[in-house]
């Protein structure tokens, strides 16, 4: 799924979309995650919302990291 995601983003954003994509899929719960995913969603979906509405339609997927 991250990987996915990156293909999306342009060399100069990587490190700090990736750094903040890592918040999401390491939360220990999935509030936590979401909560992430939401922080994700204010800073990037502007440049790049196609990424978080990707986490969002495969959630139930994801959410499978966090039970």
């Amino acid at each position: 799924m991250v990987r996915n995601s990156l293909k999306y983003v342009s060399w100069k954003d990587y490190k700090a979309v990736t750094t903040d994509l890592k918040q999401v899929y390491r939360s220990s719960t999935e509030d936590e995650a979401l909560l992430e995913l939401e922080r994700f969603s204010e800073k990037w979906d502007d440049q790049y919302p196609q990424i978080s509405k990707s986490w969002r339609t495969h959630w139930q997927n994801l959410n499978t990291l966090f039970n």
